[in-house]
């Protein structure tokens, strides 16, 4: 009982659960932006009212082709949010930080597992094999 008491209080899973709940609490606050707000400007745009209540019928079968429109915006909507506001500024701040590769390091074979090494290494960080370094 203790391992999942220590489980459950680890500070990872506190904040995923946290990002769950406040994108669940986004995800209904744009559901809700576009049904009562996006579509209606769409709807009066177009001249016949309320967009997201449209129907059309086949052989007494509905279509709710408005509800799927109000949650086609709303996909759009968030996939943008995520991408401009988490994705681009993530990407931005791993660019800053990556660090550069050394411009045509010197290297050589290490004689015991033959991966290339460091000329200057006296020791082969593969397989830790010693060897003497090789400087041109």
């Amino acid at each position: 009982m203790s391992g999942f008491k220590k489980f459950l209080l680890r500070g990872n899973l506190v904040e995923l659960a946290v990002a769950f709940v406040i994108g669940v609490a986004f995800a209904a606050l744009v559901t809700a932006l576009v049904a009562h707000f996006i579509t209606p400007v769409i709807g009066l745009l177009g001249g016949k009212g309320a967009f997201g209540g449209r129907t059309f019928t086949i052989h007494k079968s509905v279509f709710k082709y408005g509800d799927f429109i109000n949650a086609l915006i709303g996909f759009v909507i968030m996939a943008a949010v995520v991408y401009y506001l988490v994705v681009v500024p993530f990407n931005a701040l791993l660019d800053r930080y990556k660090k550069e590769p050394e411009p045509d390091a010197p290297t050589r074979e290490c004689p015991e597992c033959l991966s290339s090494i460091p000329a200057a290494a006296t020791r082969c960080s593969f397989c830790t094999a010693t060897s003497a370094p090789t400087i041109a």
